[in-house]
Formats: structure tokens, sequence, C-alpha cells
């Protein structure tokens, strides 16, 4: 699959999908159990949080997976020709709301391969017309094509948090 044209996309996303090198299909793919076994390896920094305010890993593998259902939601709708506006949504009020700490990270691991691996069906079945088509979400012009690649950057860049962050 082609990346994104520069006007595809808001161009705050610009950071996740320049992170993409290669079959995006397959780096997706491969993320599913991946990421979750890296993160697994960590577990013992599960609650760690690298400054006062910042996120546990916990937290941050929570918004991942939330990220991941907003984003797949909103290419589903695009896909599909949506013509009404998505809202946005603000992540620290996502992670605020919801109780990943409270949750082991054992599960969470589990939640985001089944997750993106059911999401792999919807992903690998996309045309070119259908990648190709676009809506407006929080506001922006964004293409399926570029929801795509952001998917597989969005979980790269945590990656590269953590091992910046949380592991040094």
């Amino acid at each position: 699959m082609n990346p994104p044209q520069i006007q595809d996309y808001p161009q705050w996303y610009k950071g996740y999908i320049d992170l993409v090198d290669g079959d995006v299909l397959q780096i997706l793919e491969t993320q599913a159990e991946n990421f979750a076994a890296f993160v697994q390896q960590h577990v013992d920094k599960a609650d760690y949080a690298y400054a006062p305010g910042k996120w546990t890993i916990k937290e941050m593998f929570g918004h991942i997976i939330d990220t991941e259902r907003i984003m797949v939601f909103r290419l589903t709708s695009f896909a599909r020709a949506e013509k009404s506006a998505l809202p946005g949504f603000n992540e620290d009020d996502y992670v605020t709301n919801a109780h990943f700490k409270d949750r082991s990270l054992v599960s969470l691991c589990e939640e985001f391969v089944l997750l993106r691996k059911s999401n792999m069906y919807l992903l690998s079945s996309l045309n070119d017309e259908e990648l190709d088509r676009s809506g407006i979400a929080n506001g922006n012009p964004i293409s399926v094509r570029a929801l795509v690649f952001i998917l597989a950057g969005h979980v790269m860049h945590h990656k590269n948090v953590i091992i910046e962050r949380y592991l040094n």
C-alpha cells in the first residue's frame, strides 16, 4: 500500500506516518504480537510513570487501545463513504475516565492483540477506492489511507517513548 500524500491528513500526524517504512499491512500484523510481547517484558514497570502527571505504561497501553478503536471507527466510517463529520477526542480525558491502573498489563496486552487481529480483517479488505476516500474528523480532512498508516505509526511512536523515557 502506498503511503498517503501530505494533503491527506493534518500535519500533526506526519510524525506517526513518517515512522512507517515498508509494507504497512505487514507492520500492523506483526505489531499485534510483537508490541504486546515487548510491553510484557517490562511488567515490573507497568505502574511506573517517568514524571509526575505522565501516564503509567498501563495507562499508555490503554491509550493505544482507545486510539486504535477510534481511528478504526473513523477509517471504517470514511471507507463506507460517511458524509457526517466525526468528533475529536481528548486523550487525557479518556485515560482519566478509564481505569487502566486497575487492570493487569497482561489483560491489556491480550485486548490489544485481539483488537488488532480483528481490525486486520477490515484493513486487509480495503481496496484502492476505499483507501482514497476521506472525511472530516476533529474538524480536519483525513483519508482512510492516512488512518491506516497512523495506526502503525502511533504504536511505533509509543514504543519509542517507552524505550526513551520509561526504560532509561
